[in-house]
């Protein structure tokens, strides 16, 4: 059996537009195209880029009470999610630790869900595991585009008017070219704008007719990760993963108020104890001084010296015009404003906590 990377129905388009690619999750993927990723990281935070992100995996949730069965693997509120909404959410295992992370969206007769690509092998299988009645299925036959940007509504509104009236974390059915697509607005850049599921025959007639707009470029995987970066929004495998607790990796915003109160979920214990005393440790922005980017395994010391932590993403912000990075500090520590040092190679560099995200969020509410 080949273990080739996987291609999704944009690789022609990206070698056609110049894109650079990369083995990514087993997917060959454009890590920049020919803007570069300071470029497209620009495009996007000023106009609206065009990202492929057809390696996640797509699945189809059908059967009675989907929400409320979704409840009992995920700390998130999905019985009370309204038709045509969308919520960001994760799955926890028995330690209360992170498996993946997630968007849930209520499509009227089925839940569509969205899942890394790097752990579809381990999520889909869960899902059918403890699902009861709940028929899971992943589809291949569709793509998955995000338009993310300032100027995203134009770009996908001049093809779809439709796309207007939705506001940030609403998911709609439309036409646009001619195919059906399942349109939500949101994404992973800190930006408005959408996810776009189009049926693979026609995925690329659509990513053509988005970049058609004056205002729409293409980006990869390289811009696509200094913008989430930037708007403080984690990465599984670096900023959380199965150890990690929603609580320690600052996400009990994404865990509504019933389910904090009920439990009922894998880990329970350990997060609502977590809420209650807090935890051992905490994800935290940080601001190293100078222009050294500090990368994941950097180690951060306290002021006096002592080991505190250390750095899960980093690198440089095109946005905020230096570099930027996110880690876990201890209890005790991560209060904005703290002064910090990150031992990058082998030398004490100067940094300071700072209030995640590092540039404002602009959805539409």
């Amino acid at each position: 059996m080949s273990d080739a990377p996987k291609r999704t129905p944009l690789y022609d388009l990206h070698v056609e537009l110049g894109g650079k690619m990369v083995d990514f999750a087993g997917w060959e993927m454009p890590v920049q195209f020919p803007l570069g990723i300071m470029g497209e990281h620009k495009h996007c935070r000023e106009k609206a880029a065009l990202f492929d992100v057809s390696h996640m995996g797509q699945v189809i949730l059908r059967g009675e009470n989907v929400g409320e069965k979704l409840e009992s693997i995920c700390p998130q509120a999905y019985a009370s999610l309204k038709e045509g909404k969308a919520r960001y959410g994760f799955f926890t295992n028995s330690d209360g630790g992170i498996m993946d992370d997630l968007i849930v969206a209520n499509a009227g007769d089925h839940f569509f869900v969205v899942v890394n690509a790097s752990m579809r092998h381990q999520d889909i299988p869960h899902m059918a595991a403890h699902l009861e009645g709940v028929e899971v299925t992943e589809i291949f036959d569709r793509a998955l585009v995000a338009v993310q940007g300032p100027k995203a509504e134009d770009v996908v509104g001049a093809l779809c008017p439709a796309v207007r009236d939705l506001t940030f974390m609403e998911t709609t059915l439309a036409q646009i070219e001619g195919f059906e697509c399942r349109i939500s607005r949101l994404g992973y850049t800190g930006e408005d704008g959408y996810e776009i599921s189009i049926p693979e025959d026609g995925a690329l007639k659509v990513a053509r007719a988005f970049l058609a707009h004056d205002d729409c470029e293409a980006a990869g995987l390289g811009a696509r990760d200094s913008l989430r970066l930037e708007a403080g929004l984690c990465l599984y495998g670096n900023d959380i993963d199965r150890t990690t607790s929603p609580i320690e990796a600052s996400l009990a915003w994404a865990i509504q108020k019933r389910r904090k109160e009920e439990g009922g979920f894998p880990g329970a214990g350990r997060v609502q104890r977590e809420l209650a005393e807090g935890a051992d440790k905490k994800l935290v922005g940080i601001k190293p001084e100078g222009r050294a980017p500090a990368r994941q395994g950097v180690e951060i010391q306290s002021a006096a010296g002592n080991t505190i932590g250390q750095i899960t993403s980093g690198g440089f912000g095109p946005t905020v015009g230096g570099p930027v990075a996110m880690g876990y500090v201890s209890k005790g520590h991560g209060t904005a404003g703290e002064k910090i040092n990150l031992i990058i190679r082998g030398k004490a560099q100067p940094a300071e906590i700072v209030s995640l995200p590092f540039v404002q969020q602009n959805y539409k509410r």
